[in-house]
């Protein structure tokens, strides 16, 4: 019988003598088995949108220091006092939020409001606030002068109504996208009584914000006045 010739050539043959892990050999027959594993990939596509969860304050208030603040990095933007209403009817009490007017709708009545505000008028709104934070501060002078205060910020997003001096003067119309939020109704009795609707006295603010409230002295943007 004639003798059959190996199809392994040089080092190949060292397969027979050095067997590798995944590797089935026959040497008689001179062939080799590959072990087949099979990988199968899960392509998963992931959203490039990002979600939040919005934590809004709605509610009314009165309207205060209406100003252009001009701070020394970044561009220049509107903002204003509100003197929230809170507490039972027969005795309110008032939370102070200084806000940064956000959108080109709230601006836009924000400065309609600016010459009643100006005249010490009563300027109540509805208001809807964003991204609330507490900004710590120094009382530079009065009865506090020296201790630390704590003032409310917010983004001012949204104006549902506003009254000047008992008469309602503006309403927003009703978004069929909006039907779930729960704005503040225009209240149907008389506004809060006179002693009760000034605001809380202001704190004096850090040396840093006084910089910011040297530079609201400029006429702000002329808007139709209520």
């Amino acid at each position: 019988m004639r003798e059959r010739p190996s199809v392994l050539d040089g080092d190949a043959t060292k397969l027979f003598h050095q067997p590798t892990r995944g590797f089935h050999t026959f040497p008689a027959l001179g062939r080799v088995c590959l072990r087949l594993i099979v990988l199968r990939r899960f392509t998963m596509t992931t959203s490039t949108e990002k979600s939040y969860f919005d934590l809004h304050i709605t509610g009314l208030g009165y309207l205060n220091r209406i100003r252009e603040v001009k701070p020394k990095k970044g561009d220049a933007f509107l903002a204003c006092d509100i003197a929230a209403l809170n507490g039972p009817s027969d005795d309110v009490s008032y939370v102070r939020f200084d806000t940064r007017v956000s959108g080109s709708e709230a601006q836009h009545l924000v400065r309609r409001c600016i010459q009643a505000v100006d005249a010490e008028k009563k300027v109540m709104i509805g208001f809807r606030l964003g991204d609330l934070w507490a900004d710590t501060f120094t009382y530079s002078k009065g009865k506090r002068a020296g201790e630390q205060g704590v003032s409310l910020k917010a983004r001012l997003l949204f104006v549902s109504w506003i009254k000047v001096d008992g008469k309602l003067v503006y309403k927003a119309e009703p978004k069929p996208t909006e039907t779930d939020e729960r704005d503040p109704e225009v209240p149907v009795t008389s506004d809060a009584p006179a002693a009760q609707q000034a605001s809380a006295p202001e704190p004096s603010k850090p040396d840093a914000d006084a910089a910011d409230d040297a530079a609201d002295a400029p006429a702000l943007a002329v808007a139709e006045s209520f």
